[in-house]
């Protein structure tokens, strides 16, 4: 590889590591705040929290979610071919866009609460939250064009640091106006004969009200640095610009010809959740179950099991949102060596994180979830084993989507996305009518979309840019590495829990050991050479470790 080629690599490497990291912590401070939630609201309240989130999601990916996407790639492109006033140009017209739109559904979403929920959602008690969300969607739309904006310029730096102040901010107030509208919704339940139901229903809608708040905080933390950047953007225009300049009437062409594609693709991707609430809770009710029940169960696997999976799949969200710019920019200078090196760097990295986290994640389910919630049942514990393998197939599909929008290959996450998701809901209503799986066929068929989705995905990367994947440093070592750290993690778990009886010290030495074990492994199997470690961010750190300790033998 050319020295060129490689240090925009190396660039795209830091700043996907950027994303990647405030991610992580973004969701770490998410999962705390979630743990003190769920012990809140309970397993009633957290199904009436899902249910207002799902709707708000859908809402969210219909009107704004591809925007940032959309617009870090347009602008990637122009900055790439020295169009700056191009890139500011594209920035105006999409916050235009990003406001009708986001006012349109933030309308919709809280004048049609009531139809919604009850209608759609099959959960009438998360009005009140759905009610508080909705404004949210005008704040996050324009928010995400910003942090688009930012990204297509090539830096990570503002979208990470917004990430975390919109998370402390969210937990901060979730926190509180849970507990505070808790009481409150006591009371009226007291009045009105349904103190749990009332006390969960306004528990969840404080809950959300911490959403808005950080999206708030987030907002005016963006337009801040916006206000700073536009200075060095006055004399960056001056410097570097092309002569060509689009109308806007064509810039608007390009924006809805990119966020359409996206709009659809990823509304299909994440539409999942969207759909298996009602579907499962329709057919439960068929088949005669009880509300509680239900309701518990959704509860379980809302509040739970989704916020632990989640958490290493964010990781490659945020490389999928990295990847796209960069990979636009290396096809608009048809660098075809830059592209197939960017697409291995980010399969490699994003399979390096969960192959141990889907391992980990399966071994240490018991003890994870009576760690955090309290929570010794052999329902949720199942539910976690079960579902780990979800986390290599989803975070594997998630920067494959990211691949190829960012190769222009718009419409084949579309086709591939809607084929998975046909096969998740013939499978779900099998799992659920005829063996009767109750809960465990929501994740079950989770399973079978993520595994569809990726192999397709994998599949029209290869036709698309001749990308052989490597199997042994992606695959073979890592997943080698994660099943001996499994093995070690599990007994050194069972070993001390034996001896002290104490669950929060056993699974936090296990989890140490966990990432101790691994590293070694990784290292040992020669998974990283010295050269590919002093390419990433803190990299002659680790060398130096790594040196020290006997572990690079290259």
């Amino acid at each position: 590889m050319s020295t060129n080629s490689k240090n925009r690599a190396n660039a795209f490497l830091v700043q996907g590591s950027i994303l990647a990291v405030a991610s992580i912590l973004s969701r770490l401070i998410g999962l705390v705040y979630r743990v003190v939630l769920t012990r809140i609201l309970g397993d009633t309240g957290n199904d009436y929290y899902s249910a207002a989130f799902s709707l708000y999601n859908i809402f969210l990916l219909i009107s704004s979610y591809s925007l940032p996407l959309a617009v870090s790639k347009l602008v990637s492109a122009s900055v790439a071919k020295k169009e700056i006033k191009n890139s500011v140009r594209i920035f105006k017209a999409a916050l235009i866009f990003s406001f009708v739109t986001g006012s349109i559904v933030a309308c919709i979403c809280f004048f049609g609460a009531d139809f919604l929920t009850n209608n759609i959602m099959k959960t009438p008690m998360s009005y009140y939250a759905l009610k508080v969300l909705a404004p949210t969607l005008l704040i996050v739309a324009v928010a995400g064009v910003i942090r688009g904006y930012f990204q297509g310029q090539g830096t990570m730096i503002p979208t990470a640091t917004s990430q975390i102040i919109e998370q402390l901010v969210n937990a901060a107030i979730s926190i509180i106006a849970a507990i505070y509208l808790s009481a409150y919704g006591l009371k009226i339940g007291t009045v009105l004969g349904n103190k749990e139901q009332y006390r969960a229903a306004f528990g969840a809608a404080g809950s959300t009200l911490g959403t808005s708040m950080g999206a708030l905080a987030s907002i005016v933390f963006l337009f801040f640095l916006l206000f700073v950047f536009s200075k060095n953007l006055r004399v960056s225009r001056k410097r570097r610009q092309s002569s060509r300049l689009d109308s806007y009437s064509s810039i608007y062409k390009m924006i809805l010809l990119t966020v359409v594609p996206v709009i659809m693709s990823t509304t299909i991707y994440n539409i999942n959740d969207f759909l298996d609430q009602p579907i499962y809770k329709s057919i439960m009710y068929a088949l005669g179950e009880a509300e509680e029940h239900i309701s518990s169960n959704w509860g379980i696997y809302n509040g739970k099991y989704m916020v632990l999976t989640t958490v290493p799949i964010t990781i490659a969200s945020a490389l999928s949102s990295s990847v796209i710019p960069s990979l636009t920019a290396a096809v608009n200078l048809d660098d075809k060596q830059l592209v197939k090196q960017k697409i291995g760097v980010s399969i490699r990295f994003i399979m390096v994180v969960a192959l141990p986290c889907a391992v980990g994640m399966g071994v240490l389910a018991s003890p994870l979830l009576r760690l955090l919630f309290d929570e010794s049942r052999p329902l949720p514990a199942i539910m976690l084993q079960m579902g780990a393998v979800s986390i290599v197939f989803y975070s594997l599909s998630t920067v494959t989507n990211g691949i190829l929008q960012g190769i222009n290959k718009m419409m084949v996450p579309v086709r591939n996305a809607a084929i998975a998701l046909l096969c998740h809901v013939i499978f779900l209503c099998i799992f659920l009518f005829i063996f009767k799986f109750d809960i465990y066929s929501v994740i079950l068929s989770m399973i079978i979309f993520s595994f569809v989705m990726c192999l397709l995905n994998s599949i029209e990367v290869k036709r698309a840019t001749r990308y052989r994947q490597e199997i042994k440093k992606t695959f073979i070592i890592p997943g080698i590495s994660s099943l001996i750290m499994g093995i070690i993690t599990f007994f050194v778990y069972k070993g001390i829990y034996m001896v002290i009886k104490v669950n929060i010290i056993a699974t936090i030495v296990a989890i140490f050991v966990a990432m101790v074990v691994y590293a070694v492994c990784l290292l040992k199997l020669k998974g990283f050479t010295r050269e590919e470690l002093l390419d990433i961010p803190k990299g002659r750190t680790i060398v130096k470790l790594a040196t020290k300790f006997h572990l690079l033998t290259d």
